[in-house]
């Protein structure tokens, strides 16, 4: 094949190796945990379902 031919068949015939460290993106970004939004570890859902309104029950 030569360089002009190779040229106009693109990316989309173009093999690539996928491995399983291969990551295009992280799972999550370091401002989507309880850290980045400012948040403490540990948290207060026990306190806020026994303080829920008395028409929730």
């Amino acid at each position: 094949m030569s360089t002009r031919e190779s040229d106009r068949r693109g990316d989309d015939d173009r093999a690539v190796e996928l491995t399983d460290d291969f990551v295009v993106l992280p799972e999550q970004t370091a401002d989507d945990t309880d850290h980045g939004w400012g948040e403490r570890a540990g948290g207060n859902d026990d306190w806020l379902l026994a303080e829920r309104p008395p028409h929730w029950d």
